[in-house]
Formats: C-alpha cells, sequence, structure tokens
C-alpha cells in the first residue's frame, strides 16, 4: 500500500489557517444579550429599538423649529438673524446625535467571560462518606481588595466566572459584567459604564442646552412678532402656534434632561454612579474613590480611555471553542447552597433528596440488571446457596448504582465521566464486604463437604 509523504511545515501552517478561518468570531459566539452591526464593528444593547424613538424625540422638534421659527425669524425680520440660529440648530443636533450613536454603539467595558471557573480552595470537611473524610472545593463568595487604603469586597460572578472588579456589576438585560457600571439606559439601549459614560454625559448636557437653545428662541419669534406688530403677547403667541407647541413640549423635557445633567453633576463632583448611589449610599460611610471635586472632573474628563477587552472581530482560539463545548454549563458556583455530593468543581451539586431518588432508581435498575446478569450465568452459580446469590445481586446492585450516580452527576454535555469519589468508596466498601460474606459461605459449604 503506498504511503504519501507527511506534510511539510508550510502544509501544517496553512492547515492551521485554514482551521481558524473556519472558526467563528467572537461576536457570532457572543454569550452576551447584545447585538451586533456591521460585521462586530458596532455593540448595541438586546432593547437598540428604543434608540430610533429617542432619536425622533431630538430630530423633530428641531425640524419644526428650523421650518416654522428659524425660517419665519429669517424671512419676516432678518436674514442675518434667521440664518445664523438654523445654522447652529443643525449643527448643534447633529453634535448631539453623534453623541447618542458613540454612547450607544460601543463597548461600555464589558468583562470577557473566564473559559473555566477560577482555582478553587480546598478544605476538608467534617462529614464522612463511606467511612472516609471528604475534601470539598470551595470558591469564596466575596473577596477582599485594597482600594486607597479602604477595604473594599468583590463578588464572584456566576455567570461570567469571575471575581468582578471594583464598581464593576452585572446587567440584567445586556448579561454582561461592566467595569464603573453606572447602569443601564433605556433611551440610549445600551450600558452605561467605564468606557462610554463621558460620551453619555455630554449628551445628556448637550440636549439639555439644545432643548434651552430652541426654547429660547421660540419666545424670541413671539416677542419679535409682538415688537412688529404691537400686539399683546396672547395674539402673537396665537400668530405663531408651532412656538407655543416647541414651548409647552421643551418645558416638559428639560425637567427630565436637565434634572438628569444636575444628578450626574453630582455623582461626578462625589465620584459616585447611579448604581452605588442607590445601593450602596456612601454619604453614611466613607467613599474609597472620592479624590476631591477637581480631581475627580479629571478622572471623568482628562483621562484616556482603556481600550476595549473585547476583539469582537477576532476568531474564537480553538482551544477556548473547545472548552466551550465539552465544559457546559455544570459550575456549582459560591452563591449556591452546599451539597452533599459536591466534591469536584464543575459538577452539578447534589443534595440529600437527590441523593436518595438516585438510589431508589439505581436500585430499580440495579434489580433489572442483575436479574438478567444471574439468568446469563446460570452455569457459573451452579448450585450457590440463596444467601450467596442474594450477596452477588447487592452487588451488582450496588456497581449498577454507582455506574447511573456518575452518569447523572456528569459535568456538562461532554465533560469528565469519572466517578464521585464518595460513590466508589461507598462500592468498594459494600464490594468488600459482600466479597468477606462470599469468602466465608465458601469456607462454610467446603466444611460441610467435608
Amino acid at each position: 500500500m503506498h504511503v504519501g509523504p507527511p506534510p511539510r511545515g508550510s502544509d501544517l501552517a496553512a492547515r492551521g489557517m485554514a482551521a481558524d478561518a473556519e472558526s467563528p468570531r467572537v461576536f457570532e459566539a457572543w454569550k452576551g444579550s447584545n447585538i451586533f452591526f456591521l460585521q462586530g464593528r458596532f455593540i448595541f444593547g438586546p432593547d437598540v429599538r428604543s434608540l430610533f424613538l429617542t432619536i425622533f424625540l431630538i430630530v423633530a422638534p428641531v425640524s419644526i423649529f428650523c421650518v416654522f421659527v428659524a425660517r419665519k425669524l429669517m424671512d419676516e425680520f432678518s436674514s442675518t438673524l434667521g440664518i445664523p440660529v438654523m445654522v447652529i440648530a443643525v449643527l448643534f443636533t447633529l453634535y448631539d446625535l453623534i453623541l447618542l450613536l458613540v454612547t450607544s454603539g460601543r463597548d461600555p467595558g464589558i468583562v470577557p467571560r473566564n473559559p473555566h471557573p477560577p482555582e478553587a480552595e480546598i478544605f476538608e470537611d467534617n462529614s464522612e462518606v463511606g467511612g472516609a473524610r471528604t475534601a470539598q472545593l470551595h470558591l469564596p463568595r466575596t473577596k477582599d481588595v485594597n482600594v486607597n487604603g479602604m477595604t473594599v469586597k468583590v463578588k464572584f460572578c456566576d455567570t461570567c466566572l469571575l471575581y468582578r472588579p471594583p464598581r464593576c456589576s452585572h446587567c440584567s438585560i445586556c448579561n454582561n459584567c461592566v467595569e464603573r457600571f453606572d447602569h443601564h439606559c433605556p433611551w440610549v439601549g445600551q450600558c452605561i459604564g467605564l468606557r462610554n459614560y463621558r460620551f453619555f454625559y455630554m449628551f445628556v448636557f448637550s440636549t439639555t442646552l439644545l432643548c434651552l437653545y430652541v426654547f429660547g428662541f421660540s419666545w424670541v419669534c413671539i416677542v419679535k412678532i409682538r415688537n412688529a406688530e404691537q400686539i399683546s403677547l396672547w395674539r402673537a403667541m396665537t400668530k405663531t402656534p408651532a412656538s407655543i407647541v416647541l414651548i409647552i413640549y421643551i418645558f416638559i423635557s428639560v425637567w427630565f434632561v436637565g434634572g438628569l445633567s444636575v444628578f450626574h453633576l453630582y455623582l461626578m463632583s462625589t465620584n459616585q454612579t447611579t448604581y452605588e448611589n442607590f445601593r450602596y449610599r456612601y454619604d453614611r460611610r466613607a467613599n474609597p474613590y472620592n479624590r476631591g471635586v477637581v480631581e475627580n472632573f479629571k478622572e471623568i474628563f482628562f483621562t484616556s480611555i482603556p481600550p476595549s477587552k473585547n476583539k469582537f472581530r477576532a476568531r474564537v482560539p480553538r482551544e477556548q471553542e473547545y472548552q466551550q463545548l465539552t465544559i457546559g454549563g455544570g459550575f456549582m458556583s459560591p452563591n449556591m447552597g452546599r451539597a452533599v455530593g459536591d466534591i469536584e468543581m464543575g459538577r452539578k451539586p447534589v443534595t440529600w433528596d437527590e441523593l436518595r431518588a438516585v438510589t431508589q432508581a439505581g436500585d430499580l435498575e440495579g434489580g433489572l440488571s442483575s436479574r438478567n446478569m444471574v439468568d446469563d450465568k446460570d452455569s457459573e452459580l451452579g448450585e450457590v446457596s440463596p444467601d450467596l446469590r442474594r450477596e452477588f445481586l447487592s452487588t451488582r446492585g450496588v456497581e449498577v448504582q454507582a455506574a447511573l450516580h456518575h452518569r447523572r452527576s456528569s459535568w456538562g454535555r461532554g465533560g469528565s465521566w469519572e466517578t464521585m469519589p464518595e460513590v466508589r468508596a461507598v462500592a468498594s466498601a459494600m464490594w468488600e464486604k459482600s466479597r468477606i460474606g462470599s469468602g466465608s459461605g465458601s469456607r462454610s459449604m467446603s466444611a460441610a463437604n467435608l
């Protein structure tokens, strides 16, 4: 038979490149709830549709202002006043929309998920299963981190399998851990975090200024009409209904965007996030992140934004893809209750009720399997006494229980099929007991024959 020559180094490299090309990109295998556009160049939240409503609420009143108010100022009064007013309104609106898209379409500071849980701390448990002491693997729920000389507790994230950095929180809407998590804003359809908080505040503040701009020149139009026609203010208002609509609309809207601007101005001056302000109440205890008003503002506006920790257009590594397929989601987190059979990290915790149910199912399956095995091995058992036959059935039942138990407690869809240690201990003890009993029974039968 002809055997071809082994592949050369260049052929191996080409095959490796072809394998990498077949692997999906990061944004295609993303486990969060985000929506990507332009092949992973833009990342949005799952509620990105609300972004169109926000754009409409900004563009519609500005369009009415340019068509009915700024144009009236330009035509009936002075082009030197009307044209600059219209141009500034259009440019201000474009600037506001750019800030909106930058806030909504970029990575807010998502912390990449771990492909596997961190190493656990081993400690001895006092419980004994099968006469042997069991060692349990344990991940602490929280860890202490030193921040500016103060101790801050960081929590373990069950979904991302990592200890969250300080000021990081898991967004339940986007299903991601976000650094310096402030809140999830439904109006921009994105989380507000470390990498887009600056642009979020600039968007809110510029929207407030745009509202005040349109509100002010709507009143200027009314006053111009009153002075030109020498009529009362109410009569002048009836001659420009668009100005009245804009004044009412902006009067309602400015309470929201203006109030939000003032609230976040307070948060920045004290170096807090919205999440921390509502959750921890730093006014009742020391804030480890507050370094003074000037330094706090420098941190927000005059520091470089860290690069994204996620390369959404990169290929998923083959090792990580294999781990995601084999490990699955059977990890026992430190936030879950302690379980009886939690010996190895990554196994599904087993409670006493579940263990009892598995044992009963194992008895039924063990009895059926043992009966078939006895029927097949009648020639081997021969004229064995009923006691020894019962010992044989019970031993086979224990083996079937152990097999059923490790089959049900396997890790993930394609993970380890290793039998759990305490099940092996119970099976070994009962097998040893049955072997000793069988040996003594055989010796007694031989003595009786003699």
